[in-house]
């Protein structure tokens, strides 16, 4: 056994013995089991990714073949560990945080259950990872998906808590019920080889007709995971349910798996030979951005407000995705390499800042009862260091830099703008539609997030319960500030991180993205034999040569060079901007220092037009924050007023009236709705067979059924 296997072992153990001592252990120990068990085991988890990405070790291991299912094995490449790296980055701190978080249930529940599945979950989610092979992929996955499902229903009294858990299991089964046919189908392709190496080779010479049906079946049945259109709206009425740190894992974690599977079988195992199936991808992805981050907009509770924003993050890296299928198709290796490594990073951004604000929310709903921003407000003073931490995802997530969402976003849209090099006008024009898609994507993200922020922690409190808020316990604090930190490090260190990626990635980059994102500036002996002298001494001259010989990397410049006439096609560095912000900022808190040195600081009520103090109600609100952007997209929200009313004097006069404003999802409206109301068509249609007694009717469809298939059978 060696140290990888040791570790990833060790996440096993630790994981059952957290749910095994979670059932014995009296119920106000819950919290601090999660925090000592699971930390623990998502520790070992990183280290064995780690391991494994930085080539010490590997894990290949075969467990025990079955009959007609064959051999069973796990087997854990560089792309099993990045997504384990991911994995770790949202249960950690989730863990940590569970320590102060859990009493607040147990007035009212039992939270060992929840220990216990919340336990297991880490070790289901390690085995799909490992899974080497169909077989013990799709088991592992039905037993993460069913371990899932638990945790959300912890709050079970609640029909809506039950509702959601069972739509979220409905979903996330019918998805890997259609996955399931698309991967029964490719190792019937493949000669019934069941291991993922095995089906690689074995699909090369498949028709594309064949490749087409297997892409659409196993993409749609994993986007349901993935919480893409059309199969989204599960995922901001199950996430705003569960308990805050199951919610981020949902977000987090679970989220990404649906992206793995799009990434191991319509990706590596069968690369696209044709720009059709990633454009599609590409189109899924930038649709779900811009109705996730739409819906995100208008809505008021900060944790549906953060599941939507999670459809919009998982439609970007789809899209980045897609746009690797498609450069892959057409030959261009180093612009497929940038995408799928600009894909992976903003994954890993996602996990980081979505995990840092759902668990700020939680903090913020345990603290004042409540998730409505219209209640909130005022609590920058009463939570100053929640604040600050909750601000550092807002601005991350709201892609502004030198946090590391500017990075991805940044790279995704210059990513677009390399569809110059096609030579088919309709994949530009699509390119081109899908950029400026998620171009108003990044735009509504600020304008969502400045609410987010603005309405929760700036201005008067709106209740009284956001006036008496406390900040949290300390465990919730360092679980976001490691978070944070994981937020400014990610941003900052792009060169860094992206050759880490690309060499996590190598099935699908082969090592091409870190040569052209990040030239070697630094750590060439004889200079950078990729430009021209001229070019590097202009290079040097606008100062993006400093940190040479002091900081270890290739460069802290993200450049990617073109022709000879244009060496530079575009160039980045969110480590100057952040030296020169600090520097900035430096700079003004000495000028204002000096200049007000002598000056006497009187602290008076500020000018309110006249009026003493301003009431909460005359203030800015939250949905009247975000009302011009329901205005303008009016026609996609599609929103039904309902109007209940009182009457009175023998239904003569009305003494109330009540309208409450109902924004429909479009993607039930265009899709679920019509499917549900044909299904039921088709269900009535079938019902009249089954009238009682009609036995010569059961036998004619018996007989016409039969005589059906032989016919189709003796025309194939």
């Amino acid at each position: 056994m060696n140290i990888a296997e040791f570790f990833f072992l060790l996440v096993l153990l630790l994981a059952v013995a957290g749910a095994v001592i979670s059932a014995l252990a009296p119920a106000q120990w819950t919290g601090r089991i999660l925090a000592i068990c699971g930390t623990s085991a998502a520790t070992a988890l990183l280290i064995a990714a780690a391991i494994i990405l930085a080539g010490h070790e590997s894990i290949r291991v075969d467990l025990w073949r079955l009959p007609v299912l064959g051999m069973l094995r796990l087997h854990i490449d560089n792309v099993s560990a990045f997504f384990m790296l991911a994995l770790g980055i949202s249960f950690l701190p989730a863990y940590w945080f569970s320590d102060g978080y859990m009493r607040r249930y147990l007035a009212h529940y039992d939270p060992r259950s929840f220990n216990i599945f919340f336990h297991l979950l880490l070790a289901a989610c390690a085995l799909v990872l490992a899974a080497g092979d169909v077989v013990s992929f799709l088991l592992a996955w039905r037993i993460m998906s069913g371990l899932a499902t638990f945790p959300i229903t912890l709050e079970h009294r609640h029909d809506e808590n039950r509702r959601a858990s069972y739509l979220f299991l409905a979903m996330n089964e019918a998805g890997i019920i259609v996955s399931t046919v698309g991967l029964l189908w490719m190792v019937a392709l493949a000669g019934g080889h069941t291991g993922f190496s095995a089906l690689h080779g074995s699909l090369r010479h498949i028709s594309p007709a064949a490749r087409w049906a297997i892409f659409l079946i196993v993409f749609f049945g994993f986007s349901v995971k993935a919480g893409l259109i059309p199969l989204s709206s599960w995922l901001p009425q199950a996430h705003p349910v569960a308990p805050a740190n199951m919610s981020a894992i949902l977000s987090g974690c679970l989220l990404n798996f649906g992206i793995y599977g799009i990434v191991r079988f319509d990706a590596i195992i069968l690369p696209p030979i044709s720009a059709g199936p990633g454009l599609v991808v590409l189109v899924v992805g930038a649709l779900s951005a811009l109705i996730g981050i739409l819906y995100a907009t208008i809505d008021n509770d900060l944790k549906k407000m953060l599941a939507h924003s999670s459809i919009e993050n998982l439609g970007i890296i789809a899209a980045n995705v897609g746009m690797g299928m498609v450069f892959t198709a057409y030959d261009l290796p180093v612009l497929a390499a940038i995408a799928y490594v600009v894909a992976m990073y903003h994954m890993i951004n996602h996990s980081a800042y979505k995990t840092l604000l759902f668990l700020g929310a939680g903090a913020i709903d345990q603290q004042t009862g409540t998730r409505d921003m219209n209640q909130l407000g005022g609590l920058l003073k009463r939570m100053p260091m929640l604040a600050a931490l909750f601000l550092v995802g807002a601005l991350a997530i709201a892609a502004l830099p030198p946090l590391n969402g500017f990075v991805s976003e940044w790279l995704t849209l210059q990513t677009i703008l390399r569809s110059e090099e096609f030579t088919s006008h309709f994949s530009r024009v699509v390119f081109a539609l899908c950029g400026a898609s998620l171009a108003l994507t990044a735009a509504l993200a600020v304008t969502c997030f400045v609410k987010a922020f603005a309405m929760s922690f700036l201005g008067p409190a709106h209740s009284e319960k956001a006036a008496r808020a406390l900040e949290p316990v300390k465990s919730a604090r360092i679980s976001m500030a490691i978070l944070a930190l994981a937020c400014i490090l990610l941003g900052i260190g792009p060169t860094w991180v992206i050759p880490a990626i690309d060499h996590a990635m190598k099935p699908l980059t082969n090592n091409l993205a870190a040569s052209a994102l990040v030239p070697p500036f630094f750590s060439h002996p004889h200079g950078n034999k990729q430009f021209a002298p001229g070019f590097m001494h202009g290079f040097d001259q606008i100062g993006a040569g400093v940190g040479n010989t002091i900081i270890p990397a290739r460069g802290l410049v993200v450049l990617h060079q073109g022709g000879k006439s244009n060496p530079v096609v575009y160039a980045m560095s969110t480590f100057y901007m952040a030296a020169l912000l600090a520097l900035i900022i430096f700079i003004t808190w000495l000028l204002v220092r000096w200049g007000t040195r002598r000056r006497t600081v009187t602290i008076s009520e500020p000018w309110a037009g006249g009026l003493r103090r301003l009431a909460p109600d005359m203030t800015y609100s939250a949905t009247g924050f975000s009302n011009p952007v329901r205005v303008i997209f009016r026609s996609i929200f599609g929103p039904a007023i309902r109007e209940d009313s009182s009457t009175a004097v023998a239904g003569h006069f009305r003494t109330a009236i009540t309208k409450r404003r109902d924004d429909g999802y479009i993607v039930d409206r265009l899709f679920l709705r019509p499917l549900t109301a044909a299904v039921k068509y088709a269900a009535k249609l079938l019902a009249k067979i089954h009238k009682p007694g009609v036995v010569n009717a059961y036998a004619a469809w018996v007989f016409l059924i039969l005589l059906a298939i032989l016919i189709l059978n003796r025309l194939i």
